[in-house]
């Protein structure tokens, strides 16, 4: 942090997960994940003036080797991961990748102490079909 704040440029991105939002059975993952955005705002506010920007990503559910290894293609689980996404489908480790990637660019030199959730609208609710 020391080099950013000399440099008067930075970006700090911390990785964080829709399930802040609310899971069952994961609330120590979730307290964890809290804690990432509520540290998020706060270095935002207190580097504020230092050219350093710190933001957030939420990532919903995302294709990975770690997600299929409890969700198996077909099964029910991914099933019941799938309802709870307005866009049912999981998303792709590029698409989390992309936003990371805004966030850290010169583009992103107004944002901060956002959280970006990449999810495919689970955390506005689910879809009333």
């Amino acid at each position: 942090m020391k080099g950013m704040i000399e440099r008067n440029w930075g970006r700090v991105i911390n990785i964080s997960s829709r399930a802040v939002l609310g899971r069952r059975n994961l609330s120590s993952y979730c307290a964890a994940k809290s804690g990432l955005i509520a540290l998020t705002r706060t270095w935002a506010l207190e580097l504020a003036r230092t050219g350093i920007t710190v933001n957030a990503v939420a990532p919903g559910p995302i294709d990975t080797e770690s997600f299929r290894h409890n969700n198996p293609p077909g099964s029910q689980q991914e099933k019941q991961a799938l309802e709870r996404i307005p866009m049912y489908r999981l998303g792709k480790p590029a698409e989390v990748a992309y936003v990371i990637a805004f966030l850290l660019s010169e583009n992103a030199s107004f944002v901060t102490g956002q959280t970006l959730y990449v999810d495919g609208g689970a955390s506005i609710g689910h879809a009333l079909i």
